[in-house]
C-alpha cells in the first residue's frame, strides 16, 4: 500500500510539472485532485512491518500521546500513593487516638479543677474583704477613741491640780466640832473645789476618760510604775500600798500610769 501512494504521488508530481505551462487554472484544480488522495492514503496507512524485526512502526504522534497519558497518569498514581499513605497512617494511628469519651472526661476534670480553683480564690477573697472591715472597723473605732488622746494627756495635769489643792486642807479641820467664824471660809473653798473635781471627773469619765488608784492591789507592771520598793512584814510581797500619783485610762488603755510604793519582802 505505501509503494502504491509513493508511486502515485510520483505520477501526480510529473503531470503537473508538465501542466504548468499550459496556465494557471488548472493548477489548482490538478493540485487538489492529486493532494487528497494523498492525504487520504497518508491517513489509511497502515504500520508496516521492519524487515529486519517483528515490531511495527508506530508514528511519532502515537509515541507522543502516550508520553502525554504517562504524564497524567503520573499525577495520579501519586496522588492515590499519598492517599495510600494517609489511610496507611491513619490506621496506624487509630488505636493510640483517644475516644470521644476519654476526651470528655479529661475536658470535665480540667473544668473540675478549675471550678476548684476558682472556688477556692473566691473564699479567699470573700475573707480577705471580711477581714479588711473588721480590721477598718477597729481602726475607726480607735481612731475615735483615742482622737482626744493628746487632749486628755494634757487635761490630766489640772485633775491632779484639784487635787493638790483638795490635799492641803486638813480634815481635822473639815469636821463640824471644829467648825468656826474663821474656818468657815476655808471650808465652802474645799467644797466648791470638791464639787469641781466631782464634775470634771463624771464630765471625763463620758469621753472614756477615768482615774484610778491601785492601793492594796498587786503589782502591775502594764498600769502601775513603781518609783520605790520597801519591806513591810506585815502586808504581802509584790503589792501597792502607797499611791504617789494617781494613773489615767483612756477607754480602757492606760494614758497614764500609776506611781506607787510596792512592797519587797524577798
Amino acid at each position: 500500500m505505501l509503494r502504491q501512494a509513493i508511486s502515485a504521488s510520483s505520477r501526480a508530481l510529473r503531470s503537473t510539472a508538465r501542466l504548468s505551462t499550459q496556465g494557471q487554472s488548472i493548477a489548482p484544480l490538478t493540485r487538489s485532485y492529486y493532494q487528497r488522495p494523498l492525504v487520504a492514503a497518508a491517513q489509511t496507512i497502515a504500520p508496516r512491518t521492519r524487515w529486519y524485526s517483528s515490531e511495527t512502526e508506530t508514528p511519532k504522534n502515537d509515541e507522543n500521546q502516550s508520553k502525554e497519558n504517562t504524564e497524567a497518569e503520573s499525577p495520579k498514581t501519586e496522588s492515590s500513593k499519598t492517599e495510600s499513605s494517609k489511610t496507611e497512617s491513619s490506621k496506624t494511628e487509630s488505636p493510640e487516638t483517644e475516644s470521644p469519651e476519654e476526651a470528655l472526661k479529661k475536658q470535665l476534670e480540667a473544668k473540675d479543677a478549675e471550678i476548684r480553683d476558682l472556688k477556692d480564690r473566691y473564699l479567699r477573697s470573700v475573707a480577705d474583704f471580711r477581714n479588711l472591715q473588721d480590721r477598718t472597723q477597729r481602726d475607726m473605732k480607735a481612731a475615735r477613741d483615742f482622737a482626744i488622746q493628746n487632749f486628755a494627756r494634757d487635761l490630766v495635769e489640772t485633775v491632779d491640780n484639784f487635787e493638790r489643792a483638795l490635799g492641803v486642807v486638813l480634815e481635822e479641820k473639815l469636821k463640824p466640832e471644829n467648825k468656826t467664824e474663821h474656818t468657815q471660809d476655808l471650808v465652802n473653798l474645799y467644797d466648791g473645789l470638791k464639787m469641781t473635781e466631782t464634775v470634771l471627773l463624771q464630765t471625763l469619765k463620758k469621753h472614756g476618760l477615768e482615774r484610778f488608784a491601785p492601793e492594796g492591789e498587786v503589782f502591775n507592771p502594764n498600769e502601775h510604775e513603781a518609783t520605790f520598793m520597801t519591806p513591810m512584814p506585815d502586808k504581802e510581797h509584790n503589792t501597792v500600798f502607797h499611791v504617789q500619783q494617781k494613773g489615767f485610762k483612756l477607754n480602757g488603755r492606760v494614758l497614764r500610769p500609776a506611781k506607787v510604793g510596792v512592797v519587797k519582802n524577798k
